[in-house]
């Protein structure tokens, strides 16, 4: 017997349960069989941990957990044994959570919640899968998706197939892939979620997936073919040289607030799993309405744990972390050299994973940007600011961008850059959207248009929305496509959201977290074909040369900086409010980038070739020399 908690572990005689609840007065493993009728087995517990053995149980038998011991919410806690509980390290549930005001009633007042829970699956565990190395190429391109929307409306994927994980291993699908040189997919949450209880009202559901119940088990939405679904399509796209990230959600989980639903943790260890204040009130560092304790004992070896669950059972790649400075939370603040990091960096099974954290909370000091250290990769939003704010035409910005485009060396000091640079993500405007609104549009949200951000650094040519304007709609694709090419021409890993590369559109909407329709579904038959070859293009170009998808820093070893007149750049010209053109021109191959942030086309003045550049575009100048299919390949229109 174990004292330490886990899955459900399938013996010779049957199955082993083992739940911490240091707190409970009493823990019950609740059998159901086929008819939902339900067996109550007590538990015994060891220090901390409560066990069961039960002889001749197999895969596929379905259970939860009941706890007794004092309810006082006010002292975080929370035993309510009318709560059916999922087992926090449930590798499986019997079907998708569904949000109920009984699940979140006092104790005393709701009644029984075992027909409204999913039930825990026992689950035989797959053959791990081999070790191999992490699929992310040096500076290559992360393409994050959201595995409901990307496929719902792709008309080459089967009907019965959309939505689901099976759908990213269909050949249409892996081809899009392949075409923009992606070297690792990153899905928005796969793990099973509940909808925040403000949203049944309104009509709508949670879309996103960011409100976890469990970190092990998949959403049967996502997932009805359950983990060897997820694995056989990692091998899917694996075998076309395109690694998997899981976007992970360890900050919070779906139980909110105070007033929030009792599903798993807060009726197991309220007091362990969540932080509170001194005063006992749930601390709130992620508006979500709790905070996971993330670096004490048990909570840590659980996260870590789920980590090695994925890899070894579908060989995932790496992770991305929401919110990721709740990692690193001591009770004196974030500590880059916390527990938890510590242990992600030095584990066998992890330390040689792709590791990305979202570096800000809403928490104290809860931006931290630049400072997770060595083996982390870093969103970087500065990147994103700053390139939208010198496409739109704020004055002052060239200095800004240039040091983004070379890799951000003011954040990431190092010899490499960690950043991953990102122009729009699944939160805030997509791409095309940040040309056509001036401001967001959320009135689909329920909120009066108040949820979302309101600084996007965004702009319209004069018209907010949907325009049939030739003049108008020819501005606004120079402008994404201006975007994109100085996305792909940028020093780091890249990041590029699903339907970006062929202007999707939200219609204004910078937090569909809700919007599980065709405001998020990417629109396969509505996309600009002419963006599209541009992205196909820039993604070609950049495969090719690798002074584009390096990670170390640029520095005036490595490149030139020149006016379009040929000549260095001072520092006067460089603080000129109103500069926005600039050559970037690589010493050791000749390549250069002229960029013209002007409304008028230009002549640039290279040292072996003058080249003309039209308004407002980045335009990708090969050697002049160079001749030859290598050129033809180096060279797309990239203006």
């Amino acid at each position: 017997m174990t004292d330490r908690p886990g899955s459900p572990r399938i013996t010779a005689s049957g199955v082993t349960f083992s739940v911490h609840a240091p707190d409970a007065a009493g823990l019950w493993l609740c059998l159901f069989d086929g008819d939902d009728r339900e067996t109550r087995l007590p538990m015994r517990a060891r220090d901390g941990v409560w066990h069961s053995d039960v002889p001749g149980l197999r895969a596929g038998a379905r259970y939860g957990l009941r706890a007794d011991g004092p309810y006082d919410p006010a002292a975080a806690l929370w035993f309510d044994p009318e709560k059916l509980l999922l087992d926090p390290y449930a590798t499986a549930i019997d079907r998708a959570f569904a949000y109920d005001a009984v699940l979140a009633a006092p104790r005393g007042k709701g009644g029984d919640t075992a027909t409204l829970m999913p039930k825990g699956v026992v689950e035989r565990p797959l053959p791990p899968v081999p070790p191999q190395p992490a699929r992310l190429t040096e500076g290559g391109l992360i393409y994050e998706l959201h595995t409901r929307g990307f496929t719902m409306r792709h008309p080459d994927v089967p009907a019965e197939q959309r939505g689901t994980i099976a759908a990213l291993a269909h050949p249409a699908v892996i081809d899009h892939l392949r075409r923009l040189h992606v070297s690792a997919i990153e899905l928005m949450p796969v793990n099973a979620w509940i909808d925040e209880r403000h949203l049944g009202p309104l009509g709508l559901s949670n879309y996103w997936g960011y409100n976890p119940v469990n970190w092990f088990a998949l959403d049967p939405r996502l997932a009805p073919g359950g983990m060897a679904e997820l694995r056989d399509s990692v091998a899917a796209l694996h075998d076309a040289g395109i690694g998997v990230i899981l976007d992970m959600v360890y900050n919070h989980d779906g139980e909110s607030d105070a007033l929030g639903p009792i599903l798993s943790l807060r009726g197991l260890d309220a007091r362990g799993y969540f932080r509170h204040e001194p005063d006992g009130r749930l601390i709130n560092d992620t508006g979500t309405g709790n905070s996971i304790a993330c670096n004490r004992p048990p909570v840590r070896d659980m996260i870590l744990a789920s980590l090695r669950h994925f890899v070894a059972q579908a060989g995932i790649d790496g992770f991305r972390f929401d919110l990721g400075p709740a990692l690193g939370r001591l009770d004196g603040g974030f500590d880059p050299g916390a527990p938890l990091l510590d242990a992600m960096r030095s584990d066998p099974v992890l330390g040689d994973r792709i590791l990305i954290a979202e570096p800000w909370d809403i928490g104290p000091g809860g931006y931290q940007l630049g400072r997770f250290g060595p083996g982390w990769l870093e969103w970087n939003d500065r990147y994103r600011d700053d390139m939208r704010r010198f496409w739109r035409g704020d004055a002052g910005m060239l200095g800004a961008f240039a040091t983004r485009l070379a890799g951000s060396s003011d954040i990431f000091g190092a010899d490499r850059t960690r950043s991953v640079n990102f122009l729009a993500a699944h939160d805030g405007f997509t791409l095309g959207d940040l040309t056509c609104y001036a401001r967001r549009h959320n009135e689909a949200n329920g909120e009066d248009n108040r949820d979302g951000h309101g600084e996007n650094f965004s702009w319209n040519h004069g018209v907010e929305g949907a325009c049939d304007d030739p003049a108008v709609q020819a501005a606004r694709r120079r402008d994404v496509m201006a975007l994109l090419s100085t996305l792909f021409c940028s020093r780091g890993a890249i990041m590029l959201t699903a339907g970006d590369e062929f202007g999707r559109t939200q219609h204004g909407n910078n937090n569909a977290y809700a919007q599980d329709n065709a405001i998020s579904w990417v629109d396969w038959d509505g996309r600009d074909l002419e963006v599209e070859a541009h992205a196909f293009a820039l993604a070609a170009l950049r495969a090719h040369q690798a002074d584009l998808r390096g990670t170390a820093m640029l520095t005036d070893a490595d490149v030139e900086w020149l006016d379009e007149a040929g000549q260095g750049m001072t520092a006067a010209r460089w603080e000129e409010p109103g500069r926005r053109r600039l050559v970037l021109r690589y010493r050791g191959s000749g390549l250069a980038l002229c960029i013209n942030g002007e409304d008028d086309a230009c002549a640039f003045h290279l040292p072996d070739e003058t080249v003309t550049v039209a308004a407002r575009s980045l335009s990708v100048i090969p050697p002049a020399r160079r001749t030859g299919p290598a050129a033809a390949a180096a060279a797309p229109s990239a203006g």
